[in-house]
């Protein structure tokens, strides 16, 4: 019998926030696979749990992976561990989730907390519908390049931040997006978790000589819609491109961008087919 990869997620900070359900998990499994192995063992330590941890993570994935799978495929259980939050979720336990789905091996999800989502429930800007980009890239072009394809999301967008890079992050973001309202949130559920609401501006100023510590996550409010009538097709047929990048069917993509840009859906359509 293959056996069971359990996708757990951790306390982003108060170690209270572990689930009934995850110690379980954790205390039933065979072996965890962990970031960080003296991060994890601090938080089974403090559960009384002696379940053997291996390393898994960035810089070992691929290696780690394979021995992970073969020990599931002969039907040990691992529970699959980050640092802090749910892993493979902008982590490299990605790799290992694709890699037990493509050889049969179940994956089972005991949720748990995750910066982004708690983040975006705080800050207060709109929740309905939000696109999370994770930490920016460290080089510049590629920073670049990557702030420039969110000039016209409309979403509100969330971001990873490091304390020595947030005053650059903060600054980028206002030379991209123009001034708009940000929440930036520190160190969530830990002692000096702060939610500081303003505006990229006043934040890109607060911060640009200021030392700061704990990580952040950064809640950045979306572009206006544009005016339906200043759309062009190519407006439309990218806006229903990113739709579709976010799990919308072409349909419903087509439609979607027809309601925002007053164009039609069938020749909005007919551009994402060609």
């Amino acid at each position: 019998m293959i056996g069971i990869l359990y996708v757990v997620g951790t306390p982003i900070g108060n170690l209270s926030d572990l689930s009934p359900r995850a110690v379980e998990t954790l205390q039933g499994c065979d072996f965890i696979a962990a970031e960080d192995t003296r991060v994890t063992r601090k938080l089974l330590n403090h559960f009384g749990i002696s379940t053997p941890t291996v390393s898994y993570h960035e810089h070992n994935s691929r290696t780690a992976g394979e021995k992970i799978l073969s020990r599931l495929l002969e039907g040990e259980s691992c529970a699959l561990v980050t640092d802090a939050g749910m892993p493979a979720v902008s982590d490299p336990g990605e790799a290992l989730v694709a890699l037990a789905h493509e050889h049969g091996v179940r994956v089972e999800a005991v949720p748990g907390p995750t910066a982004f989502a708690t983040a975006v429930a705080v800050s207060g800007l709109p929740s309905k519908r939000f696109t999370f980009e994770g930490f920016l890239n460290a080089q510049k072009a590629e920073r670049r390049a990557h702030l420039q394809s969110l000039v016209s999301e409309t979403r509100t967008m969330v971001f990873y931040e490091a304390p020595h890079r947030l005053a650059r992050t903060l600054q980028d973001l206002l030379d991209t997006f123009g001034d708009r309202e940000i929440a930036l949130v520190k160190e969530l559920t830990k002692i000096h978790e702060a939610i500081e609401r303003t505006t990229l501006a006043a934040a890109a100023a607060k911060y640009a000589e200021q030392q700061v510590k704990g990580e952040y996550v950064l809640v950045v409010h979306g572009a206006d819609a544009p005016d339906k009538a200043s759309w062009s097709l190519e407006e439309a047929v990218a806006f229903a491109e990113r739709e579709i990048q976010a799990g919308a069917s072409k349909t419903e993509a087509a439609k979607a961008a027809a309601a925002k840009s007053g164009l039609k859906k069938g020749d909005i359509y007919k551009a994402l087919t060609q």
